[in-house]
């Protein structure tokens, strides 16, 4: 197993407690030390060589099948002692790397079972980014150019033939869309699923490809897997349009029947000191938003882009038990085929 920051247990309380600490801080932008492209004018960092072991996490459970996770915005707007400014995390810079793995090591434990589980070090965007549509434009097409790099390097060299499963939240899940959109047909028949969690697929997505089925029950393959979570329909967060299809992680149903999620609230409070939820979820049918009731926390708030009411932040935490089973069960029905 590649973990390249030792010494972190698995108690995943403390993992994403100290996760949205340092997440935090980064956001405050502190002043850090970066290595930029030579000649570059835009203060871009070096860019990940994905032969190099430390731009991986990767945990080799032996399994038939894989997760190829890509993380969302751990990353805030940061400067050099000189005043220097960027806005792309450094993923060679350990202050900026280790929210980023936070992120890897705690979703590889949520979700992985006994899957193998590779996630990889990005040039991932800061989250002031997503304030302005402008600066989005400019400045993703270096974030998905590692990705893209890295899920070639990943089919090359780590992937060995075995179907995966694909996966991402948040802008993570933007660039999982990305990836299908250019993955060829030998790639995309050992594809068990995609999950695209925290976002939208738009209509005018699945014109152009094939690629995009929604997942119309637990056990179908080949389809893909997304969701957004709200306490109405009036809390959309900015960037999140209606989505072509959705699906509820809970009864895995797209109708709008109500299923009941009973689970701790927060990933930020040890569970013993928190009483479980029991809530509602509801696919509404016309806006394709998860409707939730019930849900007690007041701590999950994205920083500058998210708003009351909108769970964003919770899309893996609140439907672990269901992702993690739901993922055992698509890869054994694909294995089964």
């Amino acid at each position: 197993m590649n973990k390249t920051i030792p010494g972190i247990g698995l108690n995943i309380m403390k993992i994403l407690k100290t996760t949205f600490a340092l997440a935090a801080c980064a956001l405050l932008a502190g002043c850090l030390e970066s290595r930029t492209m030579a000649g570059a004018t835009d203060n871009i960092p070096a860019p990940p060589d994905y032969n190099d072991s430390t731009q991986w996490y990767v945990t080799d459970r032996k399994a038939p099948a894989d997760i190829f996770y890509i993380i969302s915005t751990e990353t805030g707007d940061y400067t050099l002692a000189d005043g220097t400014p960027f806005h792309h995390a450094d993923t060679y810079n350990d202050s900026v790397r280790r929210p980023l793995y936070g992120e890897m090591l705690g979703v590889d434990t949520l979700l992985s079972g006994r899957l193998n589980f590779f996630s990889p070090y990005y040039r991932q965007c800061s989250l002031q980014t997503f304030t302005s549509d402008s600066l989005e434009a400019e400045r993703m097409p270096v974030a998905l150019d590692d990705v893209r790099k890295a899920f070639g390097h990943y089919l090359k060299h780590y992937n060995q033939g075995r179907p995966f499963i694909l996966a991402g939240f948040s802008i993570g899940g933007r660039l999982v869309v990305e990836l299908m959109k250019e993955m060829d047909d030998s790639t995309f028949g050992r594809m068990i699923a995609a999950y695209t969690i925290g976002i939208g697929i738009p209509e005018e997505t699945l014109r152009p490809s094939n690629r995009f089925m929604g997942a119309k029950g637990a056990g179908d393959t080949g389809v893909t897997i997304c969701y957004n979570s709200v306490r109405d329909t009036s809390c959309v967060m900015k960037g999140i349009g209606k989505s072509a299809f959705a699906i509820n992680p809970v009864n895995w149903r797209t109708d709008d029947a109500k299923a009941t999620l009973i689970t701790e609230p927060t990933p930020l409070l040890p569970i013993d000191q928190q009483e479980k939820d029991t809530m509602t979820v509801c696919l509404d049918t016309d806006s394709r938003l998860l409707i939730v009731t019930g849900y007690s926390a007041t701590d999950y708030v994205l920083p500058l882009i998210g708003c009351e009411g909108n769970y964003h932040t919770r899309e893996i935490w609140l439907y672990r038990n269901q992702l993690r089973e739901n993922m055992a069960l698509r890869a054994r029905k694909f294995l089964e085929k």
